[in-house]
């Protein structure tokens, strides 16, 4: 169950607002150079890290997608008394934004405030309304002309939160997804000669549309294409067994289907048999809203490609406080590793 808790750390900490992953990509890049034959950044920013297979006449690849990118928020106005007004990049719950601390990038970082209306001056209906996005200002406590000094409209924020082990797991902000940016780089340090090309992929702006995903996978064309990314664990007070989807300590996911993915059969199969035959414990995802890379590397190949995704068990998810299992990370790069190295053992004609 030992995982490199300070790397990981390091990667959940950095920001990476989509569009904006250039400090994250940076880290990448130099995480992954000594562990690649090959590494290379596209147009749209993914990180393409190769190592080479040992044996393929036929020039098969497969890719791995994992991406950079966390939520976060633009400036889209400076008042008159500095407060910034924002836009959502990535998908939010708006009662999650009370209270936080957030970082503005503009010329420097800005730590900011999440201020909203105070409940004391607030109507009875107003108490009773779930607040929106558009409820909340960034309050840098600055003036406007200090604020002009450092801050533009265009500038991204991120959310401001500290990796942290709180017994068997570890909570932050921006788990989902840099705890797969994480196992695909730990996975690299293991993969020695692997049958087939592996391609793997650092992509970017996932959560605004799976658009690095899908230029990475039409440029690679892989046969085989795993997506590595959190799923929703709803294992906590009040959730009915139905509704749990996956559970922290219980292993890590085989994706079967998500809202946008029916992950091929083959490799749901190929994954579970490889699962069972390590020993590695593991757990069915079926994750009915929300979708992950898995679709762009299934999809966006010149053929498609064989694809399925394994998934890191993850509770509150879209928080700063969002909850992964040591062990169900640890196992997340055993069940990589393995399939990596056993994806020509698969009868993927059946």
């Amino acid at each position: 169950m030992n995982i490199d808790v300070a790397l990981l750390k390091q990667i959940c900490e950095i920001a990476g607002a989509p569009g904006f992953e250039k400090r994250v990509r940076d880290l990448v890049v130099d995480l992954v150079t000594p562990l690649a034959d090959e590494v290379k950044t596209d147009n749209l920013g993914n990180v393409i890290a190769i190592k080479r297979g040992k044996n393929n006449p036929d020039g098969k690849r497969v890719m791995v997608a994992a991406h950079m990118d966390e939520i976060g928020f633009i400036v889209t106005h400076v008042d008159d008394n500095g407060f910034l007004r924002f836009h959502t990049l990535g998908g939010f719950d708006p009662k999650t934004l009370t209270a936080q601390r957030v970082i503005v990038h503009g010329k420097k970082d800005l730590v900011g405030v999440m201020g909203s209306k105070p409940i004391h001056v607030m109507s009875p209906e107003e108490r009773n309304k779930l607040p929106k996005t558009t409820d909340f200002f960034i309050d840098l406590g600055m003036s406007k002309e200090e604020v002009e000094k450092y801050i533009s409209v265009g500038d991204p924020v991120t959310r401001d939160r500290e990796l942290i082990e709180m017994g068997d797991c570890v909570n932050c902000k921006s788990i989902d997804n840099r705890v797969a940016v994480f196992i695909l780089i730990e996975a690299l340090k293991q993969l020695d000669n692997p049958p087939y090309d592996v391609y793997a992929t650092f992509t970017v702006q996932e959560e605004v549309g799976l658009r690095g995903a899908n230029v990475a996978a039409h440029s690679i064309n892989p046969d085989f294409g795993i997506a590595l990314d959190t799923t929703i664990a709803f294992d906590v007070p009040g959730a009915q067994a139905h509704e749990k989807v996956t559970q922290l300590g219980k292993g890590t996911a085989i994706k079967i289907m998500d809202a946008m993915t029916i992950c091929d059969y083959r490799m749901v199969d190929f994954m579970k048999q490889t699962a069972d035959q390590k020993e590695i414990t593991w757990q069915p995802e079926i994750l009915t809203a929300g979708g992950t890379d898995t679709a762009g590397v299934q999809r966006m190949g010149k053929q498609g490609a064989i694809a399925g995704a394994i998934s890191i068990p993850t509770r509150h998810l879209h928080q700063v406080i969002e909850m992964a299992h040591k062990k169900d990370i640890a196992d997340s790069i055993s069940l990589l590793v393995a399939c990596l190295e056993g994806v020509d053992q698969y009868d993927w004609k059946h």
